[in-house]
């Protein structure tokens, strides 16, 4: 096992350490190769050996290099060396991290996080929190919380109930809200089509003074960290409002939501306290490991009726916080280690430098493209750029041969019926001189195709 282990990580360093000089997309050819995998499942046992040479052999080149620092086509951070080693001591651990009596060191560190992620991100303290696998289930957790709240109000239980014949709830969304709230949604029964649409300005935030009254019991689902232009809902209005009409105000802050830890954004966040949950993501802009999102509700009681589960062989009875109380899954990795780690080792200046750093390599990006003369799309608040280069044909192009090129990876999107290129600018590992690295070949790149466009007008 020593030896096998310490060769793996020696295939993970190798790879890391390899990540600038290669191509951010794998080649065609790495591609290819994949074909290795693809093979009868042999009768007989094989080396432990061998089977991790092919994965290293084959998997390694024909990986999206995410965990590099000119990743820039979603927003997602690549690991920081100490969630990386965290994850890895957690996955050697092997804890099932669902009861506190069976598995009470990484139940521990969980609740050590859960209350240093209230207080970084200005949440109430009350609050109960889950790690998740993403905000796909981070929505789905606080939003199964709210629907529970808001129906027991009525007078139903709908855990034990179900929906037939519950009083029908109202959903409010932005017109802007991403697709994993809609998934989250459909999955609690609440209709991914059965929502209010609400219409947003120009940069994509909730208009408040367009929401109508709602009938209660009520849902508005607001969005802090649009996916294309970064802008956030003015969440403490939009609370205002909701309170007149007995509304639960969700909060979808899958990235944005990480800015209320930053001295110099904190005002974009304003007022998210108000709401009654929120979702973010910890593989976003923490830079944890994927697979790792967060779940907050206002009354922790609520989201405790929503996810806990009972068993006769279960040990739940304990004055410390099962971790299977308030999420979806029972098993489950203990996600709040390399959360832990990282808030530990950054600590409140390290997590806002972080952020800003970010945001400051995206405005860049920006004023130099601007200066070249590239439309920008959005107001660069957060760590999104939009640009377009001319009409959807040219645009394309563009980012088709700047991906091919390789050194850095961007990524298409339509803002408001406009073809553009997406920067997102999330990686601890990005520095000045990525970003200059990646300008470089952006201007080029698409001066081939503008200048063939002014010959030919």
């Amino acid at each position: 096992m020593r030896k096998l282990l310490g060769t793996t990580t020696e295939y993970a360093i190798r790879y890391l350490e390899g990540l600038d000089t290669r191509k951010v997309a794998p080649t065609e050819a790495a591609i290819a190769n994949l074909t290795e995998f693809d093979e009868p499942l042999p009768d007989e046992s094989v080396d432990p050996k061998l089977v991790l040479q092919l994965l290293d052999k084959v998997g390694s080149p024909a990986s999206m290099a995410m965990a590099g620092s000119r990743f820039f086509g979603m927003v997602t951070g690549g690991s920081l060396p100490v969630a990386l080693a965290a994850n890895w001591l957690a996955a050697a651990w092997d804890q099932n991290s669902v009861l506190y009596r069976v598995t009470p060191g990484t139940a521990f560190i969980e609740q050590v996080a859960l209350r240093w992620l209230l207080d970084i991100l200005h949440l109430p303290a009350q609050c109960g929190g889950a790690f998740v696998t993403g905000a796909t289930m981070a929505n789905f957790t606080a939003l199964a919380a709210a629907r529970h709240a808001i129906l027991q109000q009525e007078g139903w239980n709908v855990e034990a109930e179900g929906l037939f014949g519950a009083p029908p709830i109202t959903v409010a969304v932005s017109e802007e809200a991403h697709p994993s709230l809609f998934k989250a949604l459909g999955l609690l029964g609440l209709g991914r089509n059965r929502v209010v649409k609400i219409p947003v300005d120009r940069q994509g935030r909730m208009r408040p003074e367009a929401i109508p009254f709602l009938t209660h019991p009520a849902i508005i689902c607001t969005q802090v960290g649009n996916v294309n232009t970064g802008a956030c809902d003015p969440v403490g209005e939009i609370c205002d409002r909701a309170k007149v009409m007995g509304a639960w105000v969700h909060v979808d802050g899958a990235f944005g939501l990480w800015a209320s830890a930053a001295p110099s954004l904190a005002h974009l966040t304003a007022g998210v306290e108000k709401a009654d949950s929120w979702a973010t993501d910890a593989h976003k802009w923490l830079n944890v490991p994927h697979d790792c999102g967060l779940a907050f509700v206002r009354d922790a009681h609520a989201l405790q009726a929503a996810m806990a589960i009972t068993a006769d062989y279960l040990p739940t009875l304990s004055n410390q916080r099962n971790p299977s109380d308030y999420t979806p899954e029972l098993s489950r990795r203990a996600r709040g280690v390399e959360v832990w780690a990282v808030l530990r080792s950054l600590g409140r200046s390290g997590l806002a430098d972080l952020i800003e750093r970010t945001c400051r390599h995206a405005r860049h990006f920006a004023k130099e493209l601007k200066a070249a003369g590239y439309k920008i799309l959005n107001d660069v608040e957060l760590n999104q750029v939009l640009v377009s280069f001319g009409d959807a044909q040219t645009t394309n192009r563009i980012i088709a041969d700047l991906q091919a090129e390789g050194t850095c990876w961007c990524g298409g999107t339509v803002w408001q019926g406009q073809t553009a290129m997406r920067i997102c600018v999330s990686s601890w590992a990005t520095t000045d001189a990525d970003v200059e690295k990646s300008l470089a070949v952006m201007l080029r790149v698409a001066e081939k195709y503008c200048s063939c466009e002014l010959e030919a007008a």
